[in-house]
């Protein structure tokens, strides 16, 4: 029988075509096989903010409900749910691993505002041929790099940055399909491990039900006609 707690874990979430910090916790859980009731909030819907601040008063997605504690945050759910499922590999092993595992997502937490808004995540766009700023491609070779020495120093019993899939894979996940979406050019090391992330069962299945929303933010889609304007 499923522990009452674990069941009752509630993560709610904003649209998956946009919500890259939704995806990083769900696809953590998803992956990880920990079970969770999900919560999807539109970002159209004129009470999402109040819908929000229910359980987190800063108003913003993602959340995670546990019984009547709310955890906001998408890193703070992240180690939330390490020191709740301490069995389960949410970060490395290894003492070593983990650190840099946990380095490297607070930098991706923190990090990368010219990436974040010339590539913006939107599962049902694809672009090539983008013209990238000095800035936008500097942080996207920072992030090669440290994929490939994460492969190199801690990858070898698996595909992922650490052999098998952590918090830190999760991290960069929506990272994978702003460059996939957004067909940047990639090395052999930096482009094999964005296919295993693609290609995991759990990313596949977010993909799958953000091409099905159909409930576009104008905002993200400055190159959606919109109906009105339609010839």
């Amino acid at each position: 029988m499923a522990d009452a707690n674990v069941a009752r874990m509630r993560l709610i979430i904003g649209n998956k075509n946009y919500s890259s910090w939704s995806l990083r916790p769900w696809l953590l859980l998803r992956a990880l096989e920990i079970p969770f009731e999900e919560e999807a909030l539109s970002f159209n819907d004129p009470s999402f903010g109040a819908r929000v601040r229910r359980f987190s008063p800063a108003g913003k997605v993602p959340v995670l409900v546990d019984g009547d504690f709310a955890v906001w945050d998408s890193l703070a759910i992240v180690e939330y749910l390490a020191e709740k499922f301490p069995d389960h590999g949410i970060w490395p092993e290894e003492r070593l691993a983990r650190a840099r595992a946990r380095s490297i997502s607070a930098e991706m937490h923190a990090g990368f505002p010219n990436l974040r808004a010339r590539l913006p995540m939107n599962c049902e766009f694809r672009q090539s041929n983008i013209a990238l700023e000095l800035s936008v491609q500097r942080e996207i070779a920072r992030i090669v790099e440290l994929w490939t020495d994460c492969r190199s120093q801690f990858g070898a019993s698996g595909p992922f940055l650490f052999g098998a899939f952590t918090a830190a894979d999760a991290y960069y996940a929506p990272v994978v399909r702003r460059f996939l979406d957004h067909d940047v050019a990639l090395p052999n090391v930096a482009r094999r491990y964005a296919n295993s992330v693609d290609e995991l069962p759990a990313m596949r299945d977010w993909i799958s039900a953000a091409l099905a929303e159909h409930d576009f933010v104008p905002s993200d889609e400055p190159y959606r006609e919109p109906p009105g304007e339609r010839h």
